[in-house]
């Protein structure tokens, strides 16, 4: 396995499970890619922040499996809730308990910001998403998927959850995309849409476990490794000099379009054109604060401010005083800095959440993730799961009905390590 982020935490797994001898490499220091738990120096003190505030579904089922098989137990690491994307003054969509469909209807209905011509217009719009099979023409943006709905629902319900769901604005993200993810957070059963939010730093929500785990079963597991070359052998595949009789590549696509582009060049093209959407999230000591849910939906625009949603370390880790706020598609404000989205930040903080806010506020930190996920674009070509044989590449840009997603990339990578016995 080359990688170790989620995707090849779960390659390695699967295929420990399935009885094969597995090697992993990781280049960076730690364990789990794009979702990990980095320790900085800050406001005098040395801090565990996670290099990005994700969230996790009750849709997803492999994710929460791959947790309870090697110990990280979701009951204790995750607060669970249902969904709710409510603003500073309590308003928004509130999902209760029950059957998928019946939980929607009941939380549009339930909409105090929404006229009744608002939420008839968006239950037609579901069901007819619904009876069309929650599928639409490839070349669709959510845009104009979403042109025939009211204002107010597109600015309070379509684009932040698009924006969250995808990392790419509604203008430009894909339609068909998007009512998969409806699909299967919304209609997919009781608890499917609930949030799974992280109560532990990231690292110990999976990748300290897994390395445990793999550990224990007799795998081997080396970080600070970056694989500069693959050759075939034999059948089998020759890394840094050692030989496998397969490879699964779950690193990022630049680096794997790296490593593949000598033997499959057609392959390497594709997942090297991907292009990328940076995701800031701005860490701020708010003392005093006490935010009235875990996860609150903010209004954002280049008048509003930058943050489509704050998070309250109070409610999830016992971390009073501590928000996080979570900037997507985020790129004209990674051109401004940080200084300036810092300063942003905390001035729609004042303006959105006033009520709530304690004497001062601080930024801590701005982490920039400047290639969080691939951008999800209409008609997107995206490489598949074999690169030849024996070769296969997992990650959450990989060919698929799903956005960049820790489920994306968990499923991609127990799939590259069931199939390649099939070549």
């Amino acid at each position: 396995m080359v990688g170790g982020g989620w995707a090849g935490l779960a390659a390695a797994i699967e295929a420990t499970q399935l009885g094969d001898k597995v090697s992993l490499f990781e280049m960076a220091p730690s364990l789990g890619g794009r979702a990990r738990t980095v320790w900085l120096e800050s406001d005098g003190h040395r801090r565990a922040f996670d290099n990005g505030q994700h969230i996790l579904i009750g849709a997803y089922r492999e994710s929460l499996r791959l947790m309870r098989l090697i110990g990280s137990e979701p009951e204790a690491t995750l607060l669970r809730t249902p969904l709710m994307l409510v603003d500073g003054s309590g308003i928004g969509l509130r999902l209760p308990a029950g059957p998928a469909l019946v939980a929607f209807s009941r939380g549009v209905l339930g909409h105090a910001g929404w006229s009744l011509q608002d939420k008839a217009c968006l239950l037609w719009m579901a069901a007819r998403w619904a009876a069309g099979g929650f599928t639409c023409s490839a070349s669709l943006t959510v845009s104009e998927l979403c042109s025939g709905l009211p204002q107010a629902v597109r600015h309070d319900l379509i684009d932040p959850l698009c924006v969250a769901a995808l990392n790419t604005d509604s203008q430009h993200a894909s339609a068909r995309v998007f009512l998969r993810v409806l699909r299967d957070a919304m209609f997919c059963g009781p608890g499917s849409a609930d949030l799974l939010l992280p109560r532990r730093p990231l690292g110990e929500l999976l990748p300290e476990h897994a390395a445990r785990w793999l550990a224990q079963h007799g795998a081997q597991v080396s970080t600070s490794a970056r694989i500069m070359q693959i050759e075939p052998d034999s059948g089998g595949w020759r890394v840094e000099g050692e030989r496998f009789d397969a490879v699964v590549m779950g690193c990022t696509a630049r680096e794997a379009a790296r490593l593949a582009m000598a033997h499959a060049p057609a392959w390497a093209d594709t997942a090297a054109a991907l292009h990328y959407e940076p995701i800031i999230t701005v860490h701020v000591a708010a003392t005093g604060t006490r935010l009235p849910q875990a996860m609150t939906l903010l209004h954002s625009s280049p008048e509003q401010g930058p943050a489509q949603f704050v998070f309250d370390h109070g409610w999830l880790s016992g971390q009073h005083g501590l928000l996080s706020f979570v900037i997507s598609a985020a790129q004209s404000w990674v051109d401004a800095g940080h200084e300036a989205t810092a300063n942003a930040t905390l001035l729609q903080a004042r303006a959105q959440l006033s009520q709530h806010l304690g004497s001062q506020l601080q930024s801590l930190q701005v982490l920039t993730e400047k290639r969080a996920t691939f951008r999800c674009t209409p008609g997107l070509d995206r490489p598949s799961a074999r690169i030849a044989d024996g070769l296969m590449a997992a990650g959450d840009y990989i060919e698929g009905p799903y956005p960049a997603t820790l489920e994306g990339a968990v499923q991609s990578g127990i799939h590259a390590a069931r199939r390649w016995r099939d070549d």
